[in-house]
């Protein structure tokens, strides 16, 4: 399944893709910044008693702390466990450091995140023919500007240089090589793709399939009859193929706030004080990238954990911030009066476009 050139008809030359994925990100700028942390397991996020763990430093994993975990699940994993509030200002202009390093090497590059990025290095900017060669000149520079570390990998698509991002952390770089591929992920077990959640994992597994020979002994019509869109996409991975691009200047699909009470709420007043200034971060996302979207999303956490998310779509962008909190606020309204009393609220916008384009059209099931 390799694209041709369209002009020679003849096939394309084996894309060369990077995958750059920071250590521990969050943890480590901590870390670096507060000699005291350092050797030590670090929570960021959270408290003790309340909140999530937005990131763990790798002493903390090793006893089974791990990001979007509670608080108070991780300090009974590690008694240790110090928790530091997160400075997503000091993260943010770290990253931006780190995509400069990327510039130097190659315009095309996809952020996933403040800490990871495909870079499509086929061609690049420094003449080097070596993609493993430029995720070290990479990872060497990103340590010698921020003093932090970044684990690589490298490929001829993105699902493959993700694994490999994962192979040799932290600190390490591991290649895949066409040759390789189609092994590699032969032996993969289901949940490790990129991709699969547990649920999906689970379901496949009822159907037999624990790893990625087991999606590769299937038919094409078998995986889409059981997984729907997404079975040409297993389908494919599990042969070693994506021809999935490296897209430049990719538009967030959504933006979201959320924040944990220090007190558990329940009254329709308070929550919604508490749905404002998660609106005000969102809608500065807005007017800082020019984006607009259509779909908003609640999303609501009660005092056992339960989660419950409630959107709704309207036919054209929100054109203000009002705008997003009458809706935001509307739909917790509609869930008045609660069942339990409330710890965490959130907001999201999606379908996202920048502003001045044509809308997409409207669609259903969300």
């Amino acid at each position: 399944m390799r694209e041709s050139d369209p002009t020679t008809g003849e096939p394309s030359p084996v894309r060369k893709i990077i995958h750059i994925d920071m250590d521990a990100f969050y943890a480590s700028v901590e870390q670096r910044d507060n000699p005291e942390l350092r050797g030590k397991p670090v929570a960021v996020g959270g408290s003790a008693e309340r909140g999530v763990v937005a990131a763990a430093s790798y002493e903390a994993r090793k006893f089974g702390v791990r990001s979007a975990m509670p608080s108070v699940t991780a300090k009974r994993q590690c008694s240790a466990l110090i928790f530091v509030r997160p400075r997503f200002e000091v993260y943010k202009a770290i990253s931006r450091q780190i995509r400069d390093i990327f510039a130097e090497h190659t315009p095309v590059i996809e952020p996933l995140s403040l800490d990871e990025a495909y870079l499509d290095v086929t061609e690049n900017l420094q003449g080097i023919p070596l993609a493993r060669d430029i995720a070290l000149e990479i990872r060497a520079k990103i340590k010698a500007e921020t003093g932090l570390t970044a684990s690589a990998g490298i490929s001829y698509n993105k699902f493959l240089a993700k694994l490999a991002s994962d192979h040799r952390k932290p600190n390490g770089q591991f290649v895949i090589s066409p040759e390789m591929g189609p092994a590699f992920v032969e032996t993969l077990p289901v949940g490790k793709f990129h991709g699969i959640g547990p649920a999906t994992a689970a379901k496949m597994n009822a159907l037999g399939l624990f790893t990625g020979r087991d999606i590769r002994n299937q038919s094409l019509e078998f995986m889409n009859a059981n997984f729907g869109k997404s079975g040409a996409y297993y389908y494919w991975i599990s042969r070693g193929v994506d021809e999935r691009p490296v897209r430049a200047n990719r538009i967030r699909k959504s933006v979201g706030a959320e924040n944990t009470f220090s007190t558990d709420l329940d009254a329709f007043d308070a929550l919604a004080a508490e749905l404002r200034p998660l609106v005000d971060k969102v809608w500065r996302h807005c007017e800082t990238t020019g984006n607009r979207g259509r779909t908003v999303t609640l999303k609501i956490k009660f005092a056992d954990f339960e989660i419950i998310t409630r959107s709704r779509s309207v036919a054209a962008a929100i054109a203000g911030r009002d705008d997003l909190e009458r809706l935001a606020c509307g739909l917790l309204e509609a869930e008045m009066p609660l069942p339990k009393r409330v710890r965490l609220l959130g907001i999201s916008l999606s379908s996202l476009h920048a502003a001045g384009e044509s809308e997409p059209q409207l669609t259903l099931g969300i």
